[in-house]
């Protein structure tokens, strides 16, 4: 079976939104469809390591930041690399807040949902939940999950229902630690100011390493 064959399904790039109590966290997801028209019904898949798993379970809600071409990639290295139960993931990150979730302000457009049924496969959630609001922020284009990895180069979380292991290249390469993004700039890695940031995760140069 050639795997490579489920990159030609589409995609797009979202951060889905929850409570931890009365705090929001979220997680990033691609996996995200619309369902029925009317009533307008939304499904999401979220892998059960997903702290936000646990968050929608509980509260009964979520929300859906679409993000566009021109957000910030470092929401998706905060968001998807990172866990709610050690941060804040909206400390410092400009939201709105939609009745009491928080939506990400440099999206395109939101969807805020309540559940009304889930069903559950080996690894994921897949929440279904009625839409209770929704609304365009931005005129920007929506980001693709091909344009994520074409253009923004980033790579995939291992609770994404889209990844896949990297083949194995011989070609020496710097790669975060921490998101897995690979520096392919002009300059040589060890030529870069030391205040050099990874794109996607905003960790410093320290934490990349020579594969």
């Amino acid at each position: 079976m050639n795997t490579n064959t489920f990159h030609n399904l589409s995609y797009g790039v979202y951060i889905i939104s929850s409570l931890d109590g009365s705090r929001s966290t979220g997680c990033v997801v691609n996996s995200v469809m619309q369902i029925t028209s009317s009533p307008a019904t939304i499904a999401v898949s979220i892998n059960h390591d997903n702290f936000t798993n646990s968050c929608i379970e509980t509260s009964g809600t979520f929300a859906i930041s679409i993000l566009s071409e021109a957000s910030d990639p470092g929401l998706i290295g905060r968001f998807g690399f990172q866990s709610g139960r050690e941060i804040d993931k909206f400390n410092g990150v400009d939201a709105l807040q939609k009745g009491e979730l928080s939506v990400i302000a440099d999206a395109c457009g939101y969807i805020v949902c309540k559940v009304i049924n889930k069903m559950e496969t080996s690894t994921h959630t897949i929440f279904l939940g009625e839409v209770i609001d929704a609304d365009l922020l931005k005129p920007d284009s929506a980001m693709t999950y091909a344009y994520y990895h074409k253009i923004v180069k980033g790579k995939t979380p291992k609770n994404s229902p889209t990844y896949l292991p990297e083949e194995t290249n011989t070609k020496e390469k710097w790669v975060c630690s921490i998101c897995g993004y690979i520096y392919d700039g002009s300059t040589p890695f060890e030529e870069l100011s030391n205040e050099y940031k990874c794109p996607i995760c905003k960790q410093p140069k320290e934490k990349f390493t020579k594969q």
